[in-house]
């Protein structure tokens, strides 16, 4: 199904997922936009998108729905076996993410890009024997997968913590640990890679892309979690202490900023 959606005052566009398109991606709450037409009909949805754009005043789109639907088809190659991305692994991530909500069909499942999906991916994916910048994934493990996602192995949970566990913070440190970060690292380093991740996380508010933004923050979390142990201190010490602080702060806010009292 294709929604037609309008954000009042800011644009008309079109959507076959308004969850992901326009409260993940661009930010509008349920409450701060409205469905105008939905239809199964690509060719009729993109040429109403057209004609509201008009009738309101927005800016039109200069390719229709369905002709950015076919130009955002990932050149992938399904065999029985695998399914070939066309990227080099260190260009995948971001072309996975690009594409989130492209679907595919093996012979065993089907398949959707979703940051769960992408995650699983990046872990399991190899460098073509053949051609050095395209990569690959197995479609029976990838299939297996997709049938019980919530059901992650002990390695895959490195991969992705539950926000809720609280020994997150002790599982990133013993990854730390694992990898040599505190042993040949430092302080020095760490504040380099939390720049390098702020620069990240600038770049993704930019462009609206609230996929990027979550990872970009999640990163920040893990260089300040090993930058405190670096210092002989832990993560949670500091957010203990800069809560105490925050908790009895009193002020307003004044042009989008709070200002504390004197």
């Amino acid at each position: 199904m294709y929604y037609l959606y309008h954000i009042p005052g800011k644009k008309i566009g079109v959507t076959c997922n308004l969850n992901r398109r326009v409260t993940l991606t661009q930010g509008y709450g349920p409450d701060e936009y409205e469905v105008l037409d939905q239809s199964d009909d690509i060719d009729y949805i993109s040429e109403k998108e057209i004609e509201l754009q008009q009738s309101y005043g927005y800016k039109v789109d200069r390719k229709k729905y369905n002709e950015l639907v076919k130009l955002n088809k990932m050149n992938i190659n399904v065999t029985e076996q695998t399914t070939t991305f066309p990227y080099p692994i260190k260009k995948l991530k971001g072309n996975l993410m690009e594409h989130i909500g492209f679907k595919w069909k093996s012979e065993h499942g089907d398949f959707v890009l979703n940051l769960d999906s992408i995650r699983w991916i990046m872990k399991n994916v190899k460098t073509s024997m053949y051609n050095d910048n395209r990569c690959y994934v197995y479609n029976k493990a990838f299939a297996e997968w997709f049938k019980t996602p919530e059901l992650w192995s002990e390695d895959q949970l490195d991969e992705k913590p539950n926000i809720t566990d609280s020994d997150m913070f002790s599982k990133i440190r013993d990854w730390a640990e694992q990898r040599g970060l505190y042993s040949k690292g430092n302080s020095h380093t760490q504040y380099v890679k939390l720049q390098e991740e702020a620069g990240e996380l600038a770049k993704a508010l930019l462009k609206n892309d609230k996929p990027e933004v979550i990872d970009a923050i999640g990163d920040m979390v893990v260089v300040l979690t090993n930058l405190a142990h670096l210092q002989g201190v832990t993560i949670e010490d500091c957010i203990n202490s800069a809560y105490k602080v925050i908790s009895k702060r009193t002020g307003k806010m004044i042009n989008g900023t709070f200002v504390k009292d004197e």
